[in-house]
């Protein structure tokens, strides 16, 4: 339960006011077909949310557990900085045109955002450090979904009120509280 619980919290404050949130509020904006879009979050996020989460336990087994926890205190404070650094959507990140249906352009669209992106990278590292696999993709997921889709459904009045610089700052603070605990635990 607390690797399910833990990444849920995690991701849902990391992907806020994160590229992929943007691309939300685009699509929502664009096509104006909530569920669609919903479900080709859901779909995006879960498929690489799971590839993720693979490559993560793939690590921890290859490497141990002493040289992982390392990486993943630093990971984590690395995270925490990051967290600080705001994204924006830039133009080459831009919705595709409408041409393969509002669900898979969503998907398509989600997916390559999601590459390489803050909470890709939170997964790998929860993937590496919390079993059962399944409750940290499950956690991250519903993270995912958490922020991202009350921004499919309200879009542009909920960006305003939420103050996304203050969301940054707990998300920063979570990520370096949760380093030096993991580097701390191994002394």
């Amino acid at each position: 339960m607390e690797a399910f619980l833990l990444s849920t919290g995690i991701v849902a404050l990391a992907e806020m006011g994160d590229k992929t949130q943007l691309l939300s509020l685009v699509l929502a904006a664009r096509f104006k077909k909530p569920w669609p879009i919903i479900w080709g979050i859901l779909a995006a996020t879960l498929l690489n949310h799971a590839l993720a989460g693979a490559v993560g336990s793939w690590v921890m087994a290859a490497a141990g557990p002493d040289v992982m926890r390392w990486v993943l205190g630093v990971s984590f404070i690395a995270m925490a900085g990051w967290m600080l650094i705001p994204d924006k959507l830039d133009d080459e990140d831009a919705v595709p045109k409408r041409q393969f249906g509002v669900f898979f352009t969503t998907t398509w669209a989600f997916f390559l955002a999601e590459m390489g992106d803050k909470t890709q990278i939170a997964t790998v590292a929860l993937g590496a450090q919390y079993e059962p696999l399944v409750a940290v993709v499950a956690g991250t997921t519903l993270g995912m979904m958490l922020a991202n889709a009350p921004v499919v459904f309200f879009g542009d009045a909920i960006t305003r009120r939420v103050p996304i610089k203050a969301v940054h700052v707990v998300a920063a603070l979570i990520f370096l509280a949760l380093g030096v605990a993991v580097l701390w635990s191994g002394s």
